[in-house]
């Protein structure tokens, strides 16, 4: 009996980002840990995950340059 292998399927740079941003929060599941593991590319993780935290930092330096500016502080 043979064995018919498909050929491994490639996440969505989508998915990857989702996948990204739930274990960046402790949000991920390991139905979907799992997943990851068996059909994404390590470096497609590492470059999103890289990304996803440089974004994370601007984001919350942006929301401390907001709020000091309404509170008269001097921001910079």
């Amino acid at each position: 009996m043979t064995e018919s292998r498909q050929p491994p399927r490639r996440q969505s740079l989508g998915s990857v980002f989702r996948s990204v941003s739930a274990s960046m929060f402790g949000v991920q599941s390991s139905r979907k840990h799992e997943e990851d593991f068996a059909h994404g590319s390590a470096w497609t993780y590492i470059v999103v995950g890289l990304i996803a935290t440089v974004g994370f930092i601007l984001g919350v330096w942006g929301l401390v340059k907001l709020a000091l500016s309404s509170v008269g502080g001097d921001a910079g």
